[in-house]
């Protein structure tokens, strides 16, 4: 394979790769700093259209509390008795009753539960919880909240694996290296033809 050829088609592959790993992060979300009442919201670096998918993930065992036990939870919320290991989040030790049942929280028109995580797009938010996959439900930037009704006692934070489902829409960048990669493969084969029948 020509010098030229061997380019081209690197260019063409590294425009791929790059456009399937360019719209995915790992997103701190504070308990406190990015409650939903009196925080602010975490950015996740998305900028979403109504019905494009995308994914969010957190490990069950990432725990954050909204204060006095019994209120640590993952990103699911406070929805079922949560005990602990004895080497998690909470410091307790193993058996201790960390977590319980409690009611849900409303606010902005959303109904969720406390501690769990919430995504917000265009003023409207939404449960993302330890898994999310699916659409966008508006346009705009995805920001992420701790559902709950005090931040004064809130403690820990949780990372979610943020990301497009397929990559996304390639950057303008990853456009122009791919455009060029395809226009070297096309001039050569094109030599290639003229040499044959020319």
């Amino acid at each position: 394979m020509r010098l030229s050829t061997q380019f081209a088609t690197a260019a063409v592959a590294v425009g791929l790769l790059v456009s399937g790993s360019a719209q995915a992060a790992l997103v701190v979300v504070d308990a406190q700093a990015n409650s939903s009442t009196g925080g602010v919201g975490q950015s996740s670096g998305l900028v979403l259209t109504a019905g494009q998918m995308f994914h969010s993930t957190v490990a069950v065992t990432d725990l954050w509390s909204a204060g006095a036990l019994p209120r640590w939870s993952n990103a699911d919320g406070l929805i079922a008795p949560l005990f602990a290991t004895g080497s998690d989040d909470s410091g307790q030790a193993a058996g201790i009753l960390i977590g319980a049942v409690f009611p849900m929280w409303t606010q902005g028109g959303l109904t969720a539960p406390f501690n769990s995580l919430v995504g917000e797009i265009g003023g409207v938010f939404k449960v993302l919880g330890t898994n999310f996959n699916g659409p966008a439900w508006g346009n705009g930037a995805l920001t992420l909240y701790f559902w709950d009704s005090n931040n004064g006692d809130n403690t820990q934070f949780i990372t979610a694996d943020i990301g497009l489902n397929g990559g996304g829409v390639p950057e303008p960048a990853t456009w122009a290296l791919m455009i060029a990669g395809f226009g070297l493969v096309g001039a050569t084969l094109r030599r290639r033809r003229v040499g044959v029948f020319g």
